[in-house]
This record gives structure tokens, sequence and C-alpha cells, in this order.
């Protein structure tokens, strides 16, 4: 009897260990992605990337710390150490500084664990060569002037259609542009290409006002385009031309205060953005389809981090141009198909 209850009390005290373990055990099976944020002030990035890429891990069955770089390469430098030294099975990376994409590689590489970088990508003089510096690195995101050239085209098939947007007859466009963050390859493409499909199609520009803002800021574009509807060149703009939706929302709110409505196009099509068209607030936008960024970059990472090809058993297709790369397409948005983002 005393045998008997003997056994039963060690089996009480084992059972909970044995849960334990094989909780530990499903625990440790998963694959555990420690990734980044470059700002959660970024409306885009925090809006759109960050529950993505949550939702989406917790929907393939892996764990994904997600951390916010607060705009800082060093920062997230020392954030990128820190998931080193934890063990974490795969990198998920969005650069602060495009330009210190291969300081992140190496310490990947020191590690020997696998590295997506995502959303911002290294400069395109060295592209090639960083990412050819370790066999364990790949690259989701866009094709950075794909936004600006079909931005562009909006503008310049709406400046056709519309001969009232010449607001004085002199067949050249007079603008302002709400630009991104300095030197971030999305800004810099976008403010390029957008103006260059105007002297693509033969049409002449002026520049009245060109303004950065490193977080892409609603409140940017407010004070920047209150400051524009009271200078001296006020009466002359024509068009205005903005880098992201957020800095666009800024700039509707100071025309609708200032009791003005002048064509203005954005990019991401956010939720709001649509609302502005739906409303005749907004020419256009472009789809920077963060959602579908997001889920291959989760999709690369558990692939890599099981040590299989990036992009097995997924839609996705790498770039052969030596970017190790997945682009996701942009997309137009207009008065005319906005309905079918809503």
């Amino acid at each position: 009897m005393k045998k008997t209850i003997l056994f039963a009390l060690i089996i009480m005290m084992v059972m909970p260990l044995a849960g334990l373990f094989a909780e530990g055990q499903k625990d440790s099976d998963a694959v555990v992605i420690g990734a980044n944020i470059y700002s959660f002030q970024d409306g885009f990035m925090n809006a759109v990337m960050k529950p993505t890429l949550e939702s989406y891990a917790a929907e393939r069955g892996a764990e994904i710390q997600i951390v916010d770089s607060e705009g800082q390469q060093a920062i997230l430098n020392n954030q990128v150490d820190i998931f080193i030294t934890k063990g974490v099975d795969v990198l998920a990376i969005n650069l602060v500084d495009p330009a210190s994409a291969q300081a992140i590689i190496d310490k990947a590489k020191k590690a020997d664990i696998p590295l997506v970088l995502f959303n911002k990508e290294a400069p395109t003089e060295v592209r090639n060569s960083v990412m050819a510096s370790y066999d364990k690195v790949w690259y989701v995101g866009t094709d950075s002037a794909e936004s600006g050239i079909i931005q562009g085209q909006m503008m310049v098939a709406d400046w056709k259609a519309r001969p009232e947007y010449d607001k004085n007859g002199d067949g050249k466009v007079q603008y302002v542009m709400l630009k991104g963050e300095p030197g971030h390859p999305d800004a810099e493409a976008r403010t390029r290409e957008s103006v260059k499909a105007f002297t693509d199609a033969g049409i002449g520009v002026e520049q009245l006002a060109l303004e950065a803002d490193p977080n892409w800021s609603v409140q940017h574009g407010a004070d920047k385009m209150a400051a524009w509807l009271t200078s001296s060149f006020a009466k002359d703009i024509e068009l205005v031309i903005c880098n992201n939706d957020n800095m666009a929302f800024g700039a509707i709110t100071a025309m609708k205060a200032a009791g003005v409505r002048l064509p203005i196009y954005s990019v991401d099509a956010l939720e709001q953005a649509l609302t502005h068209i739906s409303e005749g607030e907004l020419d256009g936008t472009v789809l920077n389809d963060g959602v579908n960024q997001a889920k291959a970059t989760i999709d690369l990472a558990i692939n890599a981090a099981m040590g299989k090809d990036v992009v097995e058993g997924t839609s996705w297709k790498l770039t052969s141009d030596g970017s190790k790369a997945v682009r996701v397409a942009y997309v137009g948005v207009t008065p005319a198909n906005y309905m079918d983002f809503q």
C-alpha cells in the first residue's frame, strides 16, 4: 500500500515537469525571428508593416520579436547584437540608414545567422557587392523608382486631360514637393521619377518649393503646406506632389483650412487616402503593398532559418540581377479604381 502511494506521488510530481518539458520543446521548434522597424513614428511602417509581420508570423507558426529602432542606426546596431546574443534563428532588419547595410550584414555573417533586409535597401552603387558579401542575406521590398514613375504617369495623364490645371496658361507645371527622408531610396526615387515623367512627356516643370522630412509625417505636410499657401508664390502653385500619404493628409488639412483645392498626389494607398479620393480631396496615390512585403519577409525568413531555398513553397520570385531581392509591385490608385483597394 505504501509503495502504491509513493508511486502515485512520484507520478504526480513528474507529470507537470514532463508537461513543461514538452511545452518548452514545442517552443524551441518554432522559428524565432529577431526583427525591427526603423521607427514606430512612421505611419506606414507602424500601421501596415508591423501588424502584418506579427500576424503573418503567428499564422506561419513562427515567433517574432519586433523592436523600435527610433530612427537611429546606432540603436539598431545594438538591437542586432542583442538578437544575436539571444540566439534568434534569423534576422529581419529594416535599416535605419541604407548606407549601413554592410555593417549589419557583417554582424549576421560573423554569427552565421540568416538575414532578410526589408523595405530599405543598400544604395544602388554598392547593392550587388554588399548582397554578394554573404550567402545568407536577401532583400524584400519594391523597385523604388516604380512608385515615382507610376505617380508621374498619373499626374501627366491628368495634366493633359484637364487644361484648368495650368492656371497661368504657360504650358509648364509649377509644383511644390513634400519629400520624405533625405537619402531614403524611396524618397529620392519618388522625387526624381515623379517630375521626370513630365519632362519625358515634353512638359516643362518649375519647382517652387521642396521640403524634406525624416519622419514622413502628417504634421510636416500640414505645416509646410500652410506656409506655402501664405508665401509670395502661393498663387503660382499648380500641383502638390507628396512622397507619401501621411504628408498628403497634412497638406489636405492645410488646404481645407485655407479654402484652397489644388491637384495633389501621393504614395501608399492607406485607407484614409482612399477616403480622401472618394471625397474628391486627393487625386491619386500609389499602392505601396506593405502587406505583401511583410508576408514575403516572413516567408523568406522562415525558409532561411530552416536551411531551405528562401522562396521554396511560395509565390515569390528572386530577381536575377544579383540583388538577391524579392520585388513587390506598386499599383496606381485613382478616382476610377480606388474602390478596388478598400
